[in-house]
């Protein structure tokens, strides 16, 4: 008998044992899962608050609130008449400028903001009898006339969206940027004063001149106009075509941006071929004397060629001008530095 209660003993000792063991893992397992949990909702909590954070960061500080903008033709408003579903409307604007709405017919919004548009609805509404104390409200679902266009002497000319207040320059960079034969001058003509372009000159680092960098508004037109060339082109050091910042240049100026002459140039049979309205027409030019400055230096004019023969082209005088005109033709465009 005593050793029945010993044996006994022994085996409840050990269950209560293995019981107290098991019962304190289950409590710290569910302690831990509380923790991991609490840490995750902590982290959840932070990362919300950065990506926030991030957001409000990025948020652009410059552009033009919404309430600013102004409809125009092509843009799809959503008309709506608190407390009168039927008369919901949505409409393009059309070429005209109006819109159509039930009841007051043709309404012309454009040039207005979407406020002014909704008390001008409000307005015929009331003033027709068709509804008491009327509250408008006008949602611009598409502003088709916010954007600019750009044209001229850019990589990719187009009309490129305008959603705020935009800076001339960043509308260049989206179209592209320049290409070798801009010139140093950009026309804006702006919607509301097409009669009026601004001229916004160029230098030759754009970020010396920080007041080019003018505003640019939805509806405006930015030209880049191409820029003046004269080619010189023969028995020269680099036979190129040169832009003419300056609005003029001369036989010396373009002969020294060509790398001058060379040893076999025929100066006596340099020529300037010029393009007008009637065609082609050479003018013989006094090289070596100009060189030698004894005779004045010769202005050139826009798409002037400077032709310089070698020597040995004197049996192909007949041909002279046809290969100016294809070596200038080949030429590579060398901004003036």
């Amino acid at each position: 008998m005593a050793e029945y209660f010993s044996t006994s003993y022994v085996r409840w000792s050990s269950f209560k044992f293995v019981y107290s063991w098991f019962v304190s893992f289950l409590l710290l397992t569910a302690l831990a899962q509380a923790i991991a949990a609490q840490s995750e909702t902590q982290a959840k909590g932070a990362t919300s608050e950065n990506v926030a954070a991030a957001a409000a960061s990025q948020a652009p500080s410059a552009a033009q609130p919404v309430s600013l903008l102004r409809l125009g033709v092509g843009d799809l408003v959503e008309v709506g008449v608190y407390n009168v579903p039927e008369l919901t409307t949505k409409a393009r604007v059309s070429n005209k400028g109006d819109v159509y709405l039930p009841l007051i017919d043709y309404v012309h919004v454009a040039g207005l903001t979407a406020e002014e548009a909704e008390g001008l609805i409000q307005k015929r509404l009331a003033d027709g009898g068709f509804v008491r104390n009327p509250h408008v409200t006008l949602f611009v679902d598409q502003y088709a006339s916010q954007g600019a266009s750009i044209l001229g002497e850019v990589a990719r000319p187009g009309v490129y969206p305008v959603p705020g207040q935009q800076r001339l320059f960043d509308l260049i960079s989206a179209a592209g940027g320049f290409t070798e034969k801009a010139g140093r001058s950009i026309t804006v003509t702006h919607r509301d004063q097409p009669d009026k372009p601004t001229i916004v000159p160029l230098s030759r680092n754009v970020t010396d001149d920080p007041e080019s960098n003018i505003p640019v508004l939805p509806g405006d037109t930015i030209i880049i106009r191409k820029a003046d060339l004269v080619y010189v082109v023969g028995d020269v050091g680099k036979p190129s075509g040169f832009l003419m910042d300056s609005g003029h240049l001369t036989v010396l100026q373009a002969i020294a941006l060509a790398g001058g002459t060379t040893r076999t140039a025929n100066l006596g049979g340099a020529r300037i071929i010029h393009k007008g309205a009637g065609g082609l027409s050479e003018t013989p030019v006094e090289l070596k004397k100009i060189l030698r400055a004894k005779a004045p230096d010769v202005t050139m004019q826009a798409d002037d060629i400077l032709f310089v023969p070698t020597s040995a082209t004197k049996v192909f005088a007949g041909r002279a001008m046809e290969a100016a005109m294809q070596a200038a033709t080949a030429a590579s465009i060398v901004a003036i530095p």
